[in-house]
């Protein structure tokens, strides 16, 4: 049974990208699964930190744009709005070249809070980074 309150498609969410660190960065929405939320981010230049590897920053980015994308679909629209609260990383491998995949599953979702568990793979599907977003639920004015 699918989670999500809101139906759309990886291009429409694509779309809500436009202008932001998560474009600039080149994170795409790949994956609507039913209950998850997948993308990638490459692994270069404009990722890297100064010893040529993927910078921790960079996977915090990635685990917030795909957690919070996914958290936003799992709330009426018209009434709420879900926004970042805390988060965590643990950066457990590195990654120089290629292309990292996050995918958002939650633990919790509730009224007031959501908790998501988002894992960073490399091409060969060795864990990277692990990340935890707590996500606020909030009443849009």
């Amino acid at each position: 049974m699918a989670i999500w309150r809101t139906e759309t498609t990886p291009e429409e969410l694509q779309a809500r990208s436009r202008d932001t660190l998560a474009e600039r960065i080149g994170i795409r929405v790949t994956q609507i699964g039913p209950d998850y939320l997948r993308a990638t981010m490459p692994v270069n230049s404009y990722t890297h930190q100064p010893m040529g590897i993927l910078h921790g920053g960079a996977s915090v980015a990635l685990a917030e744009t795909v957690g919070s994308l996914a958290a936003n679909l799992c709330v009426d629209p018209e009434k709420y709005v879900c926004v970042g609260q805390e988060i965590n990383a643990n950066h457990l491998r590195p990654a120089s070249s290629g292309v990292v995949t996050g995918t958002a599953r939650p633990f919790h979702i509730g009224g007031r809070s959501q908790v998501w568990s988002i894992e960073i793979r490399d091409e060969r599907d060795r864990l990277v980074c692990i990340s935890r977003l707590t996500m606020a639920v909030i009443e849009r004015k």
